[in-house]
């Protein structure tokens, strides 16, 4: 028996699942601060079960929160920046780019120093332990509690990072320090911005995870907790403290895992409408489709892992902006309202026509014509035919514009619609073979977590020189594997599910960038 919760915008999902057989589910609006959520929610699906708490063996949790924190500047660490990288690696200072208000948010001090490797692990430029000793006895001096460590090339050898990494601790008792390495790829600069992210996130994340732990304690569950991460994957709470950054495109990810599994589906658009936005993604081989490209997070250009996901300003909470005196009307044009993006948000139960407020939303119009039942209808005011066709045309053509954005070739493809706000999409959109809506599609994302894996990945540059392909490619198979047994899988269950090779046709020695990923069923000790 596990426990699966994804804590939402607007609500807050959990799922009691017995093997694959979903027990119970409840759907609670997300609170501050979000315990309070999660322990209703937990409460709601126990109960209904009567199931002991002792017979709980495992928490997964998906959150959004890291993601808002950030984007918003709420709460974050100024961070003490490290790059190894001189001299070849000064033209661009770190943070070049970022937002002015979130740069101002996070940046501490900022030291670029000798070091770094090439592609293929040569030194560019010695280690100088002195100045990198020297610079953390200015951040210490700063009262900086968070540090960033970047080098050239620091996925393929990490030596100078965790080096300068020890020197830190000594210097900076109780520092929290983030190592490039353990979070991007091969490009240094999106790299560092991502390093430097999660060093921010560092006080929250340590906060947010013990309040999980509280609200577990509350519950009287003694079970493990893990939280998902962006890959559909699952890691351990003590990991999310260090790597918040890697929680942030679990909420759409989810959703995508939870498709899959109550469709059967391996490939298919899936379309998770919220209650504040609709998120499309793709799944691929019943895993999201990676992002191929530099993810924009709050302004922020990072090239760690992240799920390709289209969000679209629609939702259940999504406000409709039209002047009362058309609610009438027998005749309305494009020009005369407007949806969203702004959103009630977890303001739904309170101010929404539906729930006693003042304020039309998607819901309130979608009650009005028929495609939903809840709150109470008779406080949504006289809507005609003409404006409740106009709204609902205008956020299905939202839907199959964002469908049409994420397909790759051309063609109808099966459409899978989850969330608590799927009664926007009521008829098969354009572009879709066909459209399914399975039995708990409202909290599919809760479901996404509680069935989550644990998986391996690595992004190396090798050689190829002297026809060594299938041992090299053989090579970093066993080593994905072996990562994902280190990070809590399973051995009997673990697979290898993507290998991406990409030459480098401007290096020598036929080099070629090799991405592999394994998952695994999590092991229960």
């Amino acid at each position: 028996m596990r426990i699966g919760i994804d804590v939402g915008g607007t609500n807050t999902d959990a799922v009691l699942m017995d093997g694959r057989r979903v027990v119970a589910w409840a759907k609670r609006p997300t609170t501050r601060p979000v315990e309070d959520g999660i322990i209703a929610a937990m409460t709601a699906v126990i109960g209904d079960s009567s199931v002991a708490t002792s017979a709980i063996q495992a928490v997964m949790i998906g959150t959004t929160h890291f993601t808002n924190a950030f984007v918003e500047g709420r709460g974050l660490l100024k961070v003490g920046v490290i790059r190894l990288a001189s001299p070849s690696g000064e033209a661009l200072p770190p943070m070049i780019g970022w937002p002015k208000a979130l740069r101002q948010a996070v940046e501490g001090q900022t030291f670029m120093l000798p070091g770094g490797y090439e592609f293929d692990g040569r030194t560019i430029a010695e280690f100088d332990e002195d100045q990198v000793r020297q610079s953390a006895r200015k951040i210490h001096r700063a009262g900086l509690e968070a540090v960033a460590i970047t080098s050239v090339f620091a996925p393929i050898n990490a030596a100078m990072e965790e080096r300068a990494a020890a020197i830190v601790r000594e210097e900076c008792p109780g520092a929290k320090i983030t190592l490039s390495s353990s979070i991007g790829r091969i490009g240094l600069l999106e790299r560092e911005n991502a390093a430097i992210m999660n060093a921010s996130l560092a006080a929250m994340a340590g906060e947010v995870v013990q309040s999980f732990r509280d609200a577990l304690r509350e519950m009287r569950i003694r079970a493990p907790f893990y939280v998902s991460q962006n890959d559909g994957t699952l890691m351990s709470a003590k990991y999310a403290e260090v790597l918040p950054i890697l929680t942030f495109g679990s909420g759409p990810t989810n959703s995508l895992r939870g498709a899959a599994f109550l469709t059967g589906c391996r490939d298919a658009i899936v379309i998770d409408v919220g209650g504040t936005t609709s998120d499309v993604g793709v799944l691929i081989n019943g895993f999201p489709r990676e992002s191929t490209a530099s993810v924009d997070i709050g302004g922020v250009r990072t090239n760690f892992r992240m799920p390709d996901v289209l969000a679209i300003g629609l939702g259940g909470g999504t406000r409709v902006h039209l002047d009362p005196s058309l609610y009438s009307a027998d005749v309305l044009s494009d020009d005369d309202f407007s949806i969203g993006p702004d959103s009630m948000g977890y303001r739904l139960l309170s101010d929404s026509y539906l729930f006693g407020g003042g304020t039309l939303t998607m819901s309130d119009v979608a009650v009005a014509a028929g495609l939903a039942t809840f709150g109470d209808p008779s406080r949504v005011p006289a809507l005609s035919d003409a404006v409740k066709a106009a709204v609902m045309g205008r956020a299905r053509r939202m839907i199959e514009d964002g469908i049409d954005r994420m397909k790759t070739a051309a063609g109808d493809v099966p459409v899978v619609v989850v969330g608590g706000g799927g009664f926007l999409l009521h008829e098969k959109p354009r572009g879709a073979s066909e459209l399914s809506q399975p039995e708990h599609a409202s909290v599919a994302n809760a479901i996404g977590a509680a069935i989550g894996q644990v998986s391996g990945e690595l992004d190396r540059v090798i050689s190829y020189a002297g026809g060594v392909r299938e041992r090299a490619l053989n090579d970093i198979r066993a080593l994905v594997m072996e990562l994902a047994v280190a990070a809590g899988a399973s051995p009997a269950t673990v697979e290898v599910i993507d290998v991406e090779e990409v030459a480098l046709n401007y290096l020598p020695g036929q080099s070629v960038r090799v991405r592999a990923r394994a998952v695994g069923d999590l092991k229960f000790s």
